[in-house]
């Protein structure tokens, strides 16, 4: 891990190097589109710009055209500061006029360094002019001549064109790109190109320096991989002595509390920055202080680092921080007072107070007797507020609650009947929901039947009339339909009936869960083709077993797989997957619905409610209810979660491997 951490200091040197920390070259396409020419491109024009729009001559600096008084006058405010702050007086008039010339003289300075520095570079080719002032490097003095450059920049009064235009300025101002324009375009003329063969030139090394910088990046992403798989590596082999190895070794470093753990790995994250920055700062870059540096540091971070992931192995990485401790013994302290029970902390303050209250009685009697006049009005208020409490509860008022501070035995006793209402008022609750469900299930029932049924008296008084045999047989059609669906109707709530009342035998056997599913799925495959859905079956062994009744299981698929085929998105993709949990098989559906679930898991797992809540759907609402009744009935467990449109199905049965039917029986 180490020396790929090297490797990776010494490819980012060298990228830095090469490309003199323009790495934008490793996601470029060519050099007319690089960032490189770019900022070249930009900077020529500034500069440009600067000379014909600002400083135009030393004659014109000189006669101080390119200072403004403002700027002056900050200058001036600015150093009134610095004065001011050391004590000194400040003339205000006398340093004016000083400050107008070193800006004159400063201006100058950088209208000649502008022009040395166009002189050292051949191209780009250039002509700017006011009309007064001309700077060039070009015989050619036509825009049209520029404008048959590869590259080319043209500023005429208020038309300016860059080509091509990927060249133009990005302005983060704006949040877009830009050309510049002069500030004073009627007689300003600003052409700029960069002949062909200069641009072959120039790209050839870029690409020459593309391709070494390419090369680097590949070994530097190899070193990253390598780095963070012998991360990898130790942070999943740390603590043990092999693969097989179940116990956590803890190290003598782990005797380090997690709190000063995370403040070293911080502080030392911070030195490293601060040293970087300041090598930086006084000798450059110097390799030998990068490399110890970084690499020291690293080792150090991945040691502590390795130690926290140690306590989490181990389940002590809470445990280990010095507040868990404080606070443990804290907690450990008052529970050894309060596990010694009421009479033992009476007995202590008895015993500590005995000899004072005896002793202070003979000099101080009034106030003794005042004292136990308090204690006990203090008891007395209490107990009325218990049984003003209790009075209020027999009323009916189960929202009152006796609030008593402390922990004698008013207080206990005032818990014991809180908690005696919070019962009552929970089973009051209870019976309300039952009520209502009832209510509702009678509801459900009495539409879910009528509708059918009103059909079949229709379509009965339709077909006593009718004459036309194509419409007889249309009817005879809708009347079957009709009866079968209430036959379902009926068929699912005397299911629904004989299994929430447990009135089912159940013959539990060894079951292989996986040749049960498989099965089923082939038995349903016309309506697999039918949905267009996608089946995909996950399984972590080929044979699975489970304790469960074989006829009562598959009813339960069932079930769970007719909600799959009334509700799933044709054309979707249903994920079945069989896995172990401790003692338990969990096989688990997952699908998604056609319709808005827009209701919790458990109003879906009443009866008769549809997540299709327009109810024109075939199902009857008592398919989730049946197959929960079932799998309760074979010692199972079934839930439902809903995240989105995702619709889960969860059957938990015991293992054949932890348990077997004699056993059960």
């Amino acid at each position: 891990m180490l020396a790929c951490a090297a490797g990776v200091i010494h490819t980012v040197m060298n990228i830095f190097k090469i490309t003199n920390g323009n790495i934008e070259i490793i996601f470029e396409n060519s050099y007319i589109e690089s960032s490189s020419l770019r900022t070249k491109n930009d900077h020529k024009i500034n500069q440009l710009a600067a000379l014909i729009d600002t400083y135009k001559s030393e004659e014109n600096i000189l006669k101080g055209n390119t200072i403004y008084n403002d700027e002056v006058e900050f200058r001036v405010e600015e150093r009134s500061w610095e004065w001011e702050s050391q004590d000194k007086a400040y003339s205000t008039t006398k340093d004016f006029d000083d400050i107008r010339e070193e800006l004159i003289a400063e201006d100058l300075e950088n209208f000649q360094m502008i022009l040395a520095n166009l002189k050292k570079e051949k191209e780009p080719l250039y002509y700017v002019t006011d009309g007064k002032h001309t700077f060039t490097n070009t015989k050619q003095k036509e825009k049209e001549h520029f404008e048959k450059y590869p590259i080319y920049y043209i500023s005429e009064g208020h038309e300016s064109k860059m080509y091509p235009s990927k060249l133009e300025q990005y302005d983060p101002f704006y949040g877009g790109s830009h050309i510049y324009r002069s500030a004073n375009p009627e007689n300003t003329k600003i052409f700029v190109g960069y002949t062909e063969g200069y641009v072959d030139k120039a790209s050839s090394e870029w690409n020459e320096k593309k391709k070494t910088v390419m090369s680097s990046f590949y070994n530097l992403l190899i070193y990253v991989i390598g780095f963070f798989l012998g991360l990898l590596y130790l942070s999943v082999t740390t603590g043990k002595h092999s693969f097989k190895d179940k116990k956590v070794h803890m190290h003598f470093i782990d005797k380090l509390y997690i709190e000063i753990n995370i403040i070293l790995l911080f502080i030392l994250s911070i030195s490293w920055f601060a040293v970087m920055n300041e090598m930086q700062f006084y000798f450059g870059t110097v390799n030998w202080i990068i490399y110890s540096t970084t690499l020291l540091c690293l080792s150090i971070i991945v040691i502590l680092l390795l130690s926290l992931i140690r306590h989490m192995k181990n389940k002590t990485f809470f445990s280990h921080f010095i507040l868990y401790v404080v606070f443990r013994w804290v907690y450990q302290f008052m529970k050894d007072i309060y596990d010694s029970g009421s009479v033992g902390m009476k007995i202590v303050v008895v015993v500590i107070l005995y000899p004072i209250i005896t002793a202070a009685t003979l000099f101080f009697f009034p106030l003794t007797i005042g004292v136990a006049v308090w204690l006990a009005l203090k008891k007395v208020k209490h107990f009325n507020k218990i049984q003003d409490g209790t009075k209020l509860m027999r009323e009916g008022n189960l929202q009152h609650s006796i609030d008593i501070d402390g922990k004698g035995e008013f207080a206990t006793l005032a818990s014991n009947i809180n908690g005696i209402n919070e019962g009552f008022k929970q089973a009051v609750h209870n019976e309300l929901k039952n009520e209502r469900m009832k209510t509702e299930l009678i509801t459900n029932v009495s539409h879910d039947i009528r509708t059918p049924l009103t059909s079949l008296i229709t379509y009965t008084d339709l077909l006593k009339t009718e004459t036309d045999p194509e419409k007889m047989q249309e009817y005879i059609e809708i009347l079957d339909q009709k009866s079968k669906r209430l036959k379902v109707l009926t068929d699912d709530l005397f299911a629904a009936a004989k299994a929430s009342s447990g009135d089912i035998p159940v013959d539990l056997q060894k079951i292989d869960i996986v040749a049960l599913v498989k099965q089923g799925i082939g038995e349903v495959s016309e309506h697999i083709s039918e949905k267009e859905l996608a089946f995909k079956f996950n399984y972590s062994e080929e044979k699975m077993y489970v304790i469960a009744d074989g006829k009562l299981l598959w009813r339960s698929i069932e079930n769970v797989l007719s909600n799959i085929f009334n509700y799933a998105l044709e054309g979707s993709r249903v994920y079945i997957d069989i896995t172990t949990e401790n003692d338990r098989t969990l096989i688990s559906f997952k699908n998604i619905s056609k319709y808005e679930l827009n209701i919790t898991e458990e109003e879906l797992m009443e009866r008769f409610k549809q997540g299709d809540e327009s109810r024109s759907g075939h199902g009857s609402g008592l398919g989730l209810s049946i197959t929960k009744s079932l799998i309760e009935n074979q010692n199972g467990k079934f839930e439902i979660n809903i995240d989105g449109d995702l619709f889960k199905s969860i059957i938990y049965l015991p293992s054949a491997e932890k348990e077997n039917t004699s056993d059960i029986a």
